[in-house]
């Protein structure tokens, strides 16, 4: 593949950006999002490589005119192209969200039955991201069959739009999503704000999906929920997590390769959240070219006590990984063997702490570290050659 193809591949990386719904639901308006915008390019967020603006559902009008969407003129009074425009104009990208079903979840008009249109209207709009959800679709209809009709009325369009399949994981889109035009799908139902929904949908779940995932397809377990501290939408919002188990959240997701689309509200943000968000040295892992996504390498058990180890293989022969405290327990020795990553017991390995780019020492065969509560040790092992 010549470095022109390379170019041209859509989420050659894991997408990064920020969505609406889970701060705002369906109370998401124009000023909103300027203001977000704005926030994204004050924070440093854009300059670490968050892209994406996605306004979800709850911006469209109850009724198409003439067979087209059309928007909430009282939310968005000059229309959605003025404010794909003023994206663009900002140096981001700009996503809206559609469903496959008759309605959308929220009650609003969905595209089944109009992706033809429906994809050239958001082409028209200069729409580069599409998150389609799977509510409403009437009985009997194929959920694939659904999806390759947006994928393929979305390449007619001749525009490049990332497709976002959200349905949840029920239909094991990993398994198709790829083939009907998707970039990243949903293992998953939606996450939620608690640790509980961290653990379920991010250390039970995605365990074995490694596979499905590489350049151009990547498996997405749901936003993320770092910073959100139990505000927001309360459908999402469900008592918030600690800074540790946030810090756990965004870790896991970097070394899952998985899509790192902001929740939280960022015109608000305080500085410990921006500090996980815009930590360089975990989000290379996330984008780093070699295209893997990490796997679970070793589970340890006792007392109803759980740690997991997580590793990523990277492009330049280094390995990431993540040591999680998944218990109540504090103060954890865990450890992770060279040989579980496929090295040998007789290698030496610097080792960087990933969350403060510390250099920890060179080390034989094995490494280990006291971990906290729900927190996690993240480093990045580079094999040394004597």
């Amino acid at each position: 593949m010549n470095t022109g193809q390379q170019a041209s591949i859509i989420a050659r990386t894991p997408p990064m950006g920020w969505n609406s719904w889970n701060t705002f639901g369906a109370n998401i308006d124009v000023q909103i999002l300027y203001e977000t915008i704005e926030s994204i390019l004050d924070t440093g967020l854009q300059e670490a490589g968050y892209e994406y603006v996605v306004l979800d559902d709850f911006w469209q009008a109850d009724e198409r005119v003439d067979g087209r969407l059309m928007w909430d003129h009282e939310k968005f009074p000059d229309g959605i192209k003025p404010l794909s425009d003023y994206v663009h104009s900002r140096g981001l990208k700009f996503g809206i969200y559609s469903c496959a079903g008759s309605y959308t979840c929220g009650g609003k008009p969905g595209s089944f039955g109009h992706e033809e249109v429906d994809a050239q209207t958001f082409a028209d709009w200069g729409v580069d991201f599409l998150k389609y959800d799977y509510c409403h679709v009437p009985p009997g209809v194929d959920c694939v069959a659904l999806y390759q009709r947006m994928g393929q009325a979305l390449r007619s369009t001749r525009r490049p739009i990332l497709f976002s399949i959200c349905e949840w994981g029920h239909h094991q889109p990993w398994e198709w999503g790829a083939r009907v035009g998707g970039h990243i799908w949903r293992t998953t139902g939606d996450i939620n704000d608690c640790w509980e929904s961290i653990l379920d949908i991010g250390f039970n779940r995605q365990v074995s999906l490694e596979a499905y995932a590489g350049i151009g397809r990547w498996n997405d377990p749901d936003m993320l929920v770092v910073g959100m501290y139990g505000k927001g939408n309360e459908e999402v919002a469900q008592g918030g997590c600690t800074l540790a188990e946030y810090r756990s959240h965004f870790v896991l997701w970097c070394l899952l390769a998985a899509p790192l689309i902001i929740g939280c509200d960022v015109r608000n943000m305080d500085q410990a959240t921006n500090d996980i968000l815009c930590n360089h040295d975990l989000i290379s892992i996330n984008q780093d070219l070699l295209g893997c996504q990490g796997f679970r390498v070793g589970e340890m058990v006792h007392a109803n006590e759980v740690a997991q180890v997580w590793a990523k293989p990277l492009l330049d022969g280094s390995i990431a990984v993540g040591l999680f405290n998944l218990g109540q327990r504090d103060n954890r020795l865990i450890s992770v063997a060279w040989e579980s990553l496929g090295l040998s017991s007789d290698r030496l390995c610097c080792v960087i702490d990933l969350c403060s780019s510390d250099e920890l020492g060179v080390f034989r065969g094995v490494f280990s570290t006291y971990v906290e509560s729900h927190d996690v040790a993240a480093v990045r092992l580079i094999p040394q050659y004597e």
